[in-house]
């Protein structure tokens, strides 16, 4: 039983210090990367639409 508490304090410990080598990015960054990430986000459903759009199209020409 003693055993298992040891593993379980030691499995914290090197958690702890696994997240004390952690490079945080800085606000700057992540704004930065959301930004690009929401607009990459908005202009492919953009595009994804007209596509959508001109398939719909191309597909009631054939067949009217």
């Amino acid at each position: 039983m003693a055993d298992s508490k040891e593993k379980k304090t030691g499995f914290f410990k090197t958690v702890s210090a696994e997240f004390k080598k952690i490079i945080w990015p800085s606000k700057e960054s992540v704004f930065r990367q959301s930004l690009a990430v929401t607009i990459i986000a908005i202009v492919l459903g953009g595009l994804i639409t007209v596509f959508d759009f001109l398939i719909q199209y191309g597909i009631n020409f054939i067949t009217q």
